[in-house]
């Protein structure tokens, strides 16, 4: 009898497994085993990924909402539910959060001599320091703004810190209100001077507090309490509408900060007057409101960490090796010529990929570039490379994805400074965010036009690839150097879905090519001889490839899933998905990294990709599927892929429920992957 998998029961909500990815970031920072300072990293990373789930997931939710879109999703949830179920369990992880902090981060940081303190313990020689700080430094930066009937509720920016002031009036019932803004450009935490060993911090909002009379001269001060606003960033816009397309971006931009409220954080036993004002302007259900029983936006906990000198309470230094592939090659180009390379970052270098750029800069023989862009770094030597290409006469053409969610503004930046240098720049397609990452590099040698590319699963970032693990390709295949030169022709002009030799695109061909792949696997599953998948990706919630991975496990197929992130796969369901096991490791690094391994009746197909199994990455993205072809490379992910699947330290193993659980490890040597890559490069 043929399964369908239809119905809620085969899937986890996306929106709830994605709090499952952030509660575990959390349990990082409750780990004890974890270095102090990178402890209060990973709490400050919770703060930070709730933001952006608010702001795009949350918003978009109430979107469906208010537009009566009452549909319910692959997990049975309509948008309503979804938002009802967010909210529970979203005040549930902050109550955890914020106990994470005020009973075991606080007191270890006290006994290390980091303080965070109040202002009702500072000496009268402290006040008298940051009252002259305030003076001089923050009450120029601070502008009141009071609501009565001639000033209305003002517009409080998405993300901003403001503290919120209720003021006794002129009659004796009467209330006025006002907002502060507490200034982003100044710093959020001050040093106070102290006698004892160690450091104390107070927080910019409690000295704008202790001198608050100041704002409102001949006002009492009934009530001050912190207050945060986060708003729907979820921006849409109608690129078949747009003459201009980085106008509309930068137009759009701006409406990011005045979006619909979907999120209101005030300061526990806060006035409830002030509660009452905030949230009937907002427009906020009382669900919406979030009492903080600690600093509001414990995102400054990051710079703090980064700002202390103390090693002993971070983690072990791993410096980057460069990759021994190019060393013995006085030239790049002869070293890829020689053999593709496979890189593991940021267990091998970065500035590989930076070289390669640079050398097709400065080498006469090259006589064009052509990359994609997604996110970069505001000081990007990537960019530098190409700005130097072009003043070397070489033919640069950049495909840069404005709509890179985020990063818009950065990245039109670098856009209008390419084109000003003389670059092609590009932005893509209509209705689909570029995602794919490639290099190509053009060069005239003896025996004619060589094509070298770069390929990878992450960005062209030297700052997050120190971050996140990714692995990129350099190859001077002839195929993939022409299906390079297809992909940009199809990207940059007008020419047709090209006949591929051995790269598969999104929207075009990568589902395909995936549900190919799968259903090889399942003809060749035997009892004897069952298929193999092993697939290693930031998130799976496209439902026609669960099926399909489903449909595999009837089949005796054996699959392993390492899924970082979101997964809306239901592993361990009798009858169903017995034969797939998933699994996530957050760790350090970022997992990043998207590898594809099928056994194919022992031949291996071994790709790398830029995609998820997301229905965004399939259908409204380009994205780029590409093979692993020497046998060398092939081993060395598989290795590579055997480690993670090994990992008994940092994995959770994810449950028919949803619940991820600590992978057992009893009686079992400790294989801590990310450790691993460093202490035995694969």
């Amino acid at each position: 009898m043929k399964k369908s998998f239809n119905g809620n029961k085969f899937f986890i909500n996306r929106e709830l497994s994605w709090l499952e990815f952030n509660k575990r970031v959390l349990e990082e920072a409750q780990d004890n085993s974890n270095p102090l300072l990178e402890r209060l990293k990973f709490l400050s990373i919770v703060s930070s990924n709730l933001d952006e789930f608010f702001m795009v997931r949350v918003g978009s939710l109430n979107d469906q909402i208010n537009a009566g879109f009452d549909k319910p999703d692959p997990s049975g949830m309509t948008p309503d539910e979804q938002v009802q179920s967010i909210y529970r369990t979203v005040a549930s992880m902050i109550r955890d959060q914020y106990n994470c902090l005020s009973y075991s981060l606080l007191p270890a940081l006290k006994n290390e001599g980091i303080n965070i303190i109040d202002s009702d313990v500072l000496t009268p020689i402290q006040l008298n320091t940051l009252n002259e700080y305030f003076v001089n430094e923050i009450y120029p930066v601070l502008t009141t703004m009071a609501v009565d009937e001639s000033r209305p509720f003002p517009l409080i920016a998405n993300k901003s810190l403001n503290l919120a002031v209720l003021l006794q009036g002129s009659e004796k019932e009467d209330q006025l209100f006002a907002t502060v803004q507490v200034p982003s450009v100044l710093p959020r935490f001050i040093e106070v001077s102290s006698d004892i060993n160690g450091v104390n911090y107070i927080l910019m909002e409690e000295i704008i507090r202790m001198n608050i009379s100041m704002l409102f001269k001949g006002h009492k001060i009934l009530a001050v309490n912190a207050c945060r606003i986060t708003r729907n960033a979820d921006l849409s816009l109608n690129e078949d509408e747009a003459d201009d397309l980085l106008l509309e971006i930068e137009k759009s931009l701006k409406m990011r900060k005045w979006g619909a409220a979907v999120r209101l954080e005030v300061e526990a036993h806060s006035d409830e007057k002030i509660v009452s004002i905030l949230k009937d302007a907002l427009e906020l259900d009382p669900q919406s409101v979030f009492h903080i029983k600690g600093p509001i936006d414990i995102t400054f906990l990051l710079k703090m960490a980064a700002q202390r000198s103390r090693p002993d309470l971070k983690d072990q230094l791993f410096p980057s090796i460069y990759p021994p592939a190019f060393k013995k090659y006085e030239d790049v180009f002869s070293a890829i010529r020689t053999k593709d390379i496979l890189v593991h970052h940021p267990y091998e270098d970065f500035q590989s990929v930076i070289d390669f750029i640079y050398h097709a800069a400065d080498d006469p023989d090259v006589l064009a570039i052509k990359q994609t862009l997604y996110r970069i770094s505001s000081n990007s030597p990537i960019i530098k490379g190409l700005l130097r290409a072009v003043e070397n006469g070489k033919q640069v053409t950049v495909l840069f994805e404005i709509k890179a969610r985020f990063d818009e503004e950065n990245n039109i930046q670098w856009a209008k400074k390419l084109e000003e240098a003389g670059c092609h720049v590009t932005y893509g397609l209509i209705g689909l965010k570029t995602h794919c990452k490639i290099t190509l590099v053009v060069r005239r040698e003896t025996d004619g036009i060589m094509r070298y590319v770069h390929m990878s699963t992450g960005n062209y970032n030297e700052t997050t690839s120190k971050l996140y693990t990714d692995i990129g390709l350099f190859t001077s295949n002839r195929h993939i150097g022409s299906d390079a030169t297809a992909l940009f022709n199809q990207l940059t002009g007008y020419s047709d879905q090209p006949d591929w030799y051995m790269l598969n695109t999104a929207p075009f061909g990568l589902r395909k090519k995936i549900t190919e792949l799968i259903k090889n696997e399942i003809k060749l599953s035997t009892i004897d001889s069952p298929g193999r998948i092993i697939i290693k990706i930031n998130s799976l919630v496209d439902s026609e490839i669960i099926k399909l991975l489903y449909k595999a496990s009837c089949s005796g197929v054996k699959i392993d899933l390492i899924v970082r992130g979101i997964c809306s796969l239901r592993p361990g369901i009798n009858g169903v998905s017995e034969n797939i096991r998933v699994i996530s490791i957050v760790d350090r690094y970022l997992e990043h990294s998207r590898i594809f391994y099928f056994s194919n009746g022992g031949r291996k197909d071994i790709f790398l990709s830029s995609a998820d199994l997301m229905e965004r990455n399939l259908n409204r993205r380009v994205e780029l599927l590409f093979p692993v072809i020497d046998e060398d490379l092939k081993n060395r992910l598989e290795s590579i892929l055997d480690i993670y699947l090994k990992d008994n330290v940092k994995a959770r193993e994810l449950k028919a429920d949803g619940q991820y659980v600590w992978v057992n490890r009893r009686s079992k040597k400790p294989i801590h992957s990310q450790t691993y890559f460093y202490e035995n490069p694969i």
